[in-house]
């Protein structure tokens, strides 16, 4: 795909109208070492926020029932995809057959010092590690990245270097945040892995956005 930052009919575009977070925004030049990722939420959020699919625009999802508070920064990498290549992945290495991706963009956290009080933003990150999630039956990767020169988790390079509760609280979080009144969670961490496999999960992701949105790019940035 045309990255639109180096195309100019994407460039015009841009300028005109907002840029879709998932199909719009770059994943960046040095991916999946170096990404952008989009925020939907930040720690202060009492309501689970997420990107509309087809407008591009925040919507609410839900509001929290139980005091769960997100302890970083949370939203996805721009073209991916957890599709077919992120699902058998993730089969293998668990040992179980039939996993297939929950057809949405990789979520990432995003660790940082700051306080950053509102999502609907794009920051620089490096991926440092992630849980292999597994939703049901679908492939529900987490990637754990850094904000870019942060002063406090800038230094970190692969998640066992970060201070244990950080990973507890982070997946404590993603193991009870859709554990909402009368529903069946089944969602799972059988795994945390570190940088190297990070990167191989986005690039698998990154694949799979090109085979399911192949011609979305053509009409997009044909010249």
């Amino acid at each position: 795909m045309t990255d639109k930052l180096s195309d100019p009919i994407g460039r015009l575009m841009g300028l005109r109208y907002k840029s879709h977070p998932w199909h719009g925004v770059s994943i960046g030049k040095n991916a999946p070492s170096e990404i952008i990722a989009f925020i939907e939420m930040v720690s202060t959020d009492t309501v689970k926020y997420e990107i509309d699919k087809e407008n591009g625009y925040l919507k609410l999802d839900r509001p929290q029932k139980y005091s769960s508070l997100l302890p970083a920064l949370y939203g996805f990498i721009p073209q991916t995809f957890c599709g077919a290549r992120v699902g058998d992945y993730c089969s293998e290495k668990v040992g179980r057959e039939g996993i297939i991706g929950d057809g949405d963009p990789i979520d990432i956290v995003v660790l940082t010092e700051k306080t950053i009080t509102h999502g609907d933003i794009l920051v620089d990150a490096k991926p440092i590690g992630g849980f292999r999630m597994i939703d049901g039956k679908e492939a529900d990767d987490k990637i754990i990245a850094i904000l870019r020169n942060d002063v406090v988790y800038g230094k970190y390079k692969d998640v066992s270097e970060l201070p244990e509760i950080v990973v507890k609280r982070l997946k404590h979080y993603f193991l009870t945040y859709k554990d909402l009144p009368g529903t069946n969670m089944v969602a799972e961490i059988p795994d945390t892995y570190g940088a190297t496999e990070a990167k191989e999960v986005i690039k698998l992701s990154m694949q799979d956005y090109s085979d399911r949105f192949d011609n979305l790019g053509a009409l997009l940035y044909s010249k």
